[in-house]
């Protein structure tokens, strides 16, 4: 399965401390979505939004141990759901990704990856799996 990441997911910091494979990966864009900062975290979410699109990365053929490692850390405010994502600027993909559902807690703000506080996310989500 091909897995698209717009947040934490997309720095391979954190996409190694979750997943055990390899995969190759590649910059892809979703549209009819945006992303989100949550109010008082460092995380966002990304929801349905026409005339918006998502700049993340897609990881290709992930498999079954690690999608299912990937569910449990997005926990249960995010629901996987197939979406078609661009690469290479033309070359539509099906790919699954985590779709935020509780919109409540999403701030007005868009999240931004350069402003990502790498330190406190992995203190405050990965401590338990340093090293793997």
């Amino acid at each position: 399965m091909h897995i698209f990441t717009y947040g934490s997911l997309m720095f391979p910091q954190i996409w190694q401390r979750v997943v055990r494979g390899n995969y190759r990966s590649a910059p892809a864009t979703a549209s009819g979505y945006a992303r989100y900062a949550l109010a008082d975290d460092t995380y966002p979410g990304m929801i349905a939004r026409p005339q918006t699109t998502v700049e993340g990365v897609l990881y290709f053929d992930v498999d079954a141990h690690d999608v299912a490692a990937l569910d449990a850390f997005e926990g249960n405010e995010y629901r996987r759901d197939q979406i078609d994502v661009v690469i290479d600027s033309s070359e539509i993909v099906i790919a699954c990704t985590y779709i935020y559902m509780a919109e409540q807690r999403l701030s007005s703000l868009p999240w931004e990856p350069q402003a990502f506080q790498m330190s406190r996310f992995i203190g405050s989500y990965c401590r338990d799996k340093l090293g793997g």
